[in-house]
């Protein structure tokens, strides 16, 4: 039997609760164990034991499979239900009296054990158990650190993706605040649409960075104030693939990553890059491509005077079906029509 020494000093940080309708297998664990070297607890009552684990940190769980007035694999039906990483081991009269493969299997049990008077196969078990939990922490707290690294070299990497999109706007100081309204406007179709929490948190963040690969177009053609030559306009056509390309580095991106490449596809087809279209166009990639026009609009550029808002109004009436998605465009209209102090708001706010 495994004495009680130095070499076994490392185990008293791992508690083991016992479960068992019989004080008296209660009693002789307890010895066993506090032997051993770990911190136990016995209960008799599996009740009481449920309650306890969820008030409790235990890192393993031994627990007789025949009790009253229920089984072990209830109680661990119920115990799984909160937790799902305690290790367990289960405890039988008979082998045969073992609980099936496919219940071991389903409720993650760890292994199980014939009673006996000699507790040295027990005793394996636990060990086999407890090296187990230890290389279970050791890959946690590897993949923790590997994460804390991973968010700080995302955060560096966001913080230098917003200062090009910073550089983008501050080429043109006609499209100063363009992402940030687009991004707002966006939220407000997404909302007015009942989308969930993540997709207007995916649109917000699609909208600031939607023209992030305008850092890659030269100036003399992102200011230019006549109209563009077609080798131009074939130039700035590369803008959202240049950005995808920016932003696919970074994990924290990859769900912009539709907004980004597809933001100028249109509803017939006739967009870029990949002349997608109808619904084979990403919806919120739709959802941007009204807030991006409707921005272009009524903002002023190199080359013209902001629109009114009755041309504007005409021009995504006109569009319907052909640049944007009908449904989309009558949401946005509705709210240009019905609540259009929430988009002063946003233009007054950039």
């Amino acid at each position: 039997m495994r004495k009680y020494n130095e070499a076994t000093q490392t185990e008293q940080n791992y508690k083991i609760l016992a479960v068992d309708d019989e004080e008296g297998i209660i009693d002789s664990l307890s010895i066993v164990l506090k032997r051993s070297g770990y911190h136990f607890t016995g209960i008799t009552d599996p009740m009481e034991a449920i309650e306890l684990i969820k008030k409790e940190h235990f890192d393993l769980l031994l627990l007789d499979f025949l009790m009253t007035p229920y089984h072990g694999d209830q109680v661990v039906e119920e115990i799984r239900k909160f937790n799902k990483e305690l290790y367990i081991l289960l405890l039988t009269g008979h082998k045969d009296l073992a609980p099936p493969l496919e219940t071991i299997k389903k409720l993650d049990i760890q292994g199980y054990c014939e009673k006996s008077n000699k507790f040295d196969q027990l005793l394996l078990l636990i060990e086999s158990g407890i090296k187990s939990i230890k290389q279970m922490e050791e890959i946690k707290r590897i993949n923790e650190e590997l994460q804390d690294a991973n968010d700080k070299l995302e955060k560096a990497y966001l913080e230098s993706i917003e200062t090009l999109r910073y550089t983008v706007e501050a080429k043109d100081p006609y499209t100063k605040g363009h992402s940030d309204r687009v991004s707002e406007f966006s939220v407000l179709i997404g909302k007015k649409m009942g989308l969930s929490e993540e997709e207007l948190k995916t649109l917000r963040i699609g909208g600031l960075f939607h023209d992030i690969g305008k850092i890659g177009i030269p100036d003399s053609i992102l200011l230019k104030e006549s109209k563009l030559t077609v080798d131009e306009y074939s130039e700035i056509k590369h803008h959202p693939s240049i950005g995808v390309h920016i932003l696919s580095n970074a994990t924290i991106f990859k769900d912009i990553i539709p907004i980004v490449k597809y933001h100028h596809e249109r509803y017939d087809g006739r967009g870029y890059p990949e002349n997608l279209k109808g619904e084979d166009i990403p919806l919120l990639a739709r959802i941007t491509a009204v807030a991006d026009s409707f921005d272009a609009m009524s903002s002023r550029r190199t080359y013209r005077d902001n629109l009114e808002l009755e041309k504007i109004i005409s021009e995504i009436e006109e569009n319907k079906n052909t640049q944007f998605d009908p449904r989309i465009a009558d949401v946005f209209l509705d709210i240009i029509r019905n609540d259009y102090d929430s988009i002063k708001e946003i233009q007054e706010k950039y």
